[in-house]
């Protein structure tokens, strides 16, 4: 029994700040101590609050210390694990009470108002462990649905909680479960989508950091549900923690005897294996997906037949998300009651958003659904940095829309966001502010979504490409009018007859801003400026006369020598000359460049 307990987040975004320096060095410290027998170190995964990573917590203090890096171990481990005194200089301040007192991680801003459903074991335990899951309830609700409940109990049980999709368009999950088993076949599937594509987005990926039992067990009760004997995870290989700890938990889960033959003594087989996916944006769409993992280019196909019919391998199959998945363990211990009594009327539950862009408290959140946006981006995220002024929030990544200002009171749902013009999508939420361009914005998306078309229709290969053209044409300086109402029709169409989701939704980003940004369009087009001054063709730097010193470090930064003046004297800029880099009013010390 250990009487201090240090977890260190082991998650993609401190790993890559150095947390598995401080590991080691903690563990080399703990040893040259002679605590290795009163301090356990235990490699976690997302502790959420990703911007002041790497984060070490320890217990039973639960002192919060964050932006530690290898070089403060020693204080940490000489004061606090050997003296007990707490290093409340690496504390997270809105934790401190006083020098020797901290309160909980759940009375602070960031934390105070999620409710961790699908994160419920992410930061608290050790992923590569299995012994710590089932600690945690782990694998109860495989054993109660193979041991207590019919397989129709379970389908039931998932359609009274209300779960919809987490991935996408929010499908209700026991309808499609339903769906996958009422069609007889000699071999069924389970497919989780793990290939996580969306800009900014990094909630899937944390979870099988975190906790990548939740999603095999909850993979393994589908299985049961359907009478499916096989499940595939489907994910990206750019996730190279996420894939290695779902390969040492599925390799535990077998030797455990929780897959494979003959489970929990029940009579029911079921196993799981990895696929790795090639980056492809487009395979994040359920047709796409199975056709990659059958071996094959990853292209959407025409639905009907759809997936529940005819899925892998032409048979029927199921495919939830991962975040979907992390919700049913809970689901079946505590009840479909439970989970529907949180959230709204049509959208049940929690929803995890990866929080960033222009907000002060970038992370990982995980909310009940009705949630508004101004809880997460002022109260949750900290709100806007440096002074500037909250202007719009992208949800669903390419294949949503910017919810405006204007719109920061309303309850996010799938309903709500749906009558806004944006969708839940898969969780991404990036905040921007008064500096940013909507229309460069949409610009960003549609440059993203032409790399990824897969090709095979036209209203997507070719519209989103047309798109791009009217869009550069406007943020360059060079559009019309006319070319405004050219964009709107465009959108309209590709909307209309795209094969697949991708293409479906691609237009959502400029449809959204041109509903609330039209005027930053018109001011594109009229008046050749960019109001937030992001578009380099359509901004000019200007030296203020009566604020520059001369103190000359404007002209001597400028890398083309576009800056011109005497020492005490206003300087002057040559706008035939300037690249517009903005190195100039980066350097300047009195506030005396402005871009307009």
């Amino acid at each position: 029994m250990y009487r201090s307990n240090v977890l260190v987040c082991g998650g993609t975004g401190c790993t890559s700040s150095n947390s598995e320096q401080i590991i080691e060095r903690l563990r080399e410290e703990i040893k040259a101590k002679g605590l290795e027998k009163e301090v356990n170190v235990v490699r976690t995964g997302c502790f959420g609050l990703c911007a002041l990573g790497p984060i070490m917590i320890v217990y039973p203090e639960g002192s919060f210390y964050s932006m530690v890096t290898p070089d403060d171990v020693p204080e940490i481990v000489e004061e606090h694990l050997l003296k007990g005194r707490i290093v409340t200089r690496l504390l997270y301040q809105e934790t401190v009470v006083d020098d020797r007192t901290v309160k909980s991680l759940n009375h602070t801003p960031f934390y105070e108002k999620q409710m961790r459903i699908a994160l419920r074991n992410c930061g608290v335990i050790n992923p590569e462990v299995i012994d710590e899951y089932i600690a945690q309830d782990g694998y109860q609700a495989l054993g109660k649905v193979l041991t207590e409940m019919t397989p129709q109990e379970v389908i039931d049980c998932i359609l009274k909680s209300g779960l919809r999709g987490r991935g996408g368009a929010g499908f209700p999950t026991g309808r499609k479960w339903s769906f996958a088993a009422a069609n007889q076949a000699d071999q069924k599937y389970v497919c989780c989508n793990a290939d996580e594509g969306d800009p900014g987005a990094f909630m899937d990926r944390s979870v099988l950091e975190g906790d990548p039992h939740s999603v095999i067990e909850a993979m393994a009760i589908a299985g049961y549900a359907i009478g499916a004997t096989q499940g595939y995870i489907y994910i990206r290989a750019e996730y190279p923690i996420a894939v290695q700890r779902l390969k040492i938990a599925i390799g535990q889960a077998r030797e455990y005897g929780l897959l494979g033959k003959n489970i929990f003594d029940s009579g029911f087989d079921f196993d799981i294996d990895i696929r790795l996916g090639a980056g492809a944006f487009v395979c994040g769409e359920e047709t796409a997906l199975m056709t990659s993992i059958e071996g094959k280019r990853g292209e959407p196909r025409v639905r009907p037949p759809f997936p529940a019919v005819k899925g892998l391998f032409g048979k029927p199959t199921v495919l939830n998300n991962v975040e979907t998945y992390a919700n049913i363990p809970q689901i079946i211990l505590k009840g479909p009651e439970w989970f529907s009594s949180i959230g709204t009327e049509k959208s049940k539950g929690t929803k995890v958003f990866a929080l960033g862009g222009k907000i002060k408290h970038t992370g990982l959140v995980e909310v009940p659904m009705g949630t508004t946006l101004r809880e997460i981006v002022e109260e949750i995220g900290g709100g806007v940095p440096n002074g500037h002024t909250f202007k719009a929030a992208q949800t669903g990544g390419p294949s949503g829309g910017c919810i405006p200002a204007e719109h920061l009171d309303v309850p996010i749902d799938y309903d709500n966001l749906i009558a806004i013009g944006s969708m839940m999508g898969s969780g991404g939420l990036i905040v921007m502010d008064d500096t940013t361009c909507m229309v460069d914005i949409a610009k960003f998306f549609l440059e993203f979504t032409v790399d990824e078309s897969c090709g095979k229709c036209t209203p997507c290969r070719v519209g989103t490409r047309r798109l791009l053209e009217i869009l550069e044409k406007i943020t360059s300086g060079n559009g019309t009018l006319e070319d405004i109402d050219r964009l709107e029709k465009l959108c309209h169409y590709i909307k209309e007859n795209a094969l697949c989701g991708l293409g479906q939704t691609a237009p959502n980003p400029v449809l959204s801003t041109l509903r609330y940004f039209r005027d930053e369009y018109i001011a594109h087009v009229t008046d050749k400026v960019c109001p937030a001054g992001a578009c380099k063709a359509l901004t000019n730097y200007y030296i203020l006369e009566d604020q520059c010193r001369g103190c000359t470090l404007c002209a001597r930064n400028c890398p083309v020598g576009a800056i011109s003046g005497t020492v005490k004297k206003p300087h002057v800029i040559d706008r035939s000359k300037c690249i517009k880099c903005g190195a100039c009013m980066e350097k300047c010390r009195f506030g005396a460049i402005v871009k307009k």
